[in-house]
């Protein structure tokens, strides 16, 4: 396992990491759960990303009861706050970035977490309220770092313009060969301002594993087929789209790399992209996974795949 250091931080993580959205504490079982983490720390992984509304908490106390079998000083723990947790608790005011911060905590079982980001911008908070709690929240040593997910460029420039106060050191924004928005702005903006990106689905829901027939009705045990992804991966299912990516397993091949892993390491190709986050069921996709790191790999094979896919999305080539 390689390792990038994140932003302008002293964290050094994995270039793959394991994340718990739609799994742990939700969807997949403790033992499970279990499992695939043990065999992220056996791969070399140390970074776990999270967030307070997966699963309601659920993530977290799931983590929280099996990370705390391990010393806290070997991985790096990260954890997100913006979205609804009750009617009320919602948003990145200082009174819910104290509130949430502090029962995240608890349900991790730790004093402290590495990564404290943003989940989302909040346009009903100033954004001066927010820079202001988060860095109470830093010098408090509740949070090593801040970073934040999805935000707009203007938004993340405005944040850097303010002086004083905790800096932004991360960046988590869908990043994969199917969606490539990042590169146009934030990933510059990011690159030129010590901030690291953190990818969630790089392998495009699971679509860039190649498992989806473009001829056949998605499985009825896979993630597009639950009514949670309902909407959100139907631009990732269109025939034109899947029949691309099984024009990409001869690529992979050549690259002497199964799909999951050429995916992941088209991402790590980019500089400013710290580290990819995967879902894991089962300890073999971890194990699986996290051999895209460090991985080297024809330029030229990168740039067939990419024409592939902009063929099929009728992208222009970067």
């Amino acid at each position: 396992m390689k390792f990038r250091t994140l932003g302008s931080s002293d964290l050094e993580v994995s270039e793959i990491s394991l994340g718990s959205w739609l799994t742990y504490g939700a969807g997949v079982e403790r033992e499970h759960t279990e499992a695939c983490t043990k065999a992220a720390f056996e791969a070399g992984i140390n970074f776990f990303d999270t967030a307070n509304v997966y699963g309601t908490g659920a993530a977290e106390e799931a983590w929280g009861n099996i990370l705390s079998g391990y010393e806290r000083n070997s991985y790096v723990l990260a954890t997100k706050v913006y979205f609804p947790m009750s009617k009320t608790d919602r948003g990145l005011s200082a009174k819910q970035i104290e509130k949430q911060l502090d029962a995240s905590l608890q349900r991790l079982r730790t004093d402290y977490v590495d990564l404290y980001q943003c989940h989302r911008y909040d346009w009903d908070t100033p954004l001066e309220e927010t820079m202001e709690a988060l860095t109470r929240a830093v010098d408090s040593g509740k949070a090593r770092y801040i970073g934040f997910s999805e935000w707009p460029a203007e938004r993340i420039q405005a944040a850097l313009d303010m002086t004083g106060g905790a800096k932004f050191v991360s960046s988590q924004p869908q990043y994969s060969l199917l969606w490539r928005e990042p590169e146009d702005e934030v990933i510059p903006l990011c690159a030129a301002n010590g901030i690291s990106q953190i990818v969630w689905s790089p392998l495009g829901q699971g679509v860039l594993s190649g498992k989806y027939d473009p001829d056949s009705p998605p499985p009825r045990d896979s993630r597009a087929a639950s009514a949670e992804m309902s909407g959100f991966m139907d631009r990732l299912l269109q025939p034109d789209v899947l029949r691309a990516v099984q024009q990409l397993k001869p690529i992979a091949e050549e690259a002497g790399l199964t799909m999951p892993q050429f995916a992941l390491a088209w991402v790590l190709r980019e500089p400013n992209v710290a580290s990819a986050i995967i879902g894991a069921s089962r300890p073999s996709q971890v194990r699986e996974n996290a051999a895209a790191s460090g991985v080297i790999i024809d330029t030229q094979l990168f740039l067939k795949a990419e024409a592939i896919v902009n063929e099929a999305l009728n992208r222009e080539p970067a």
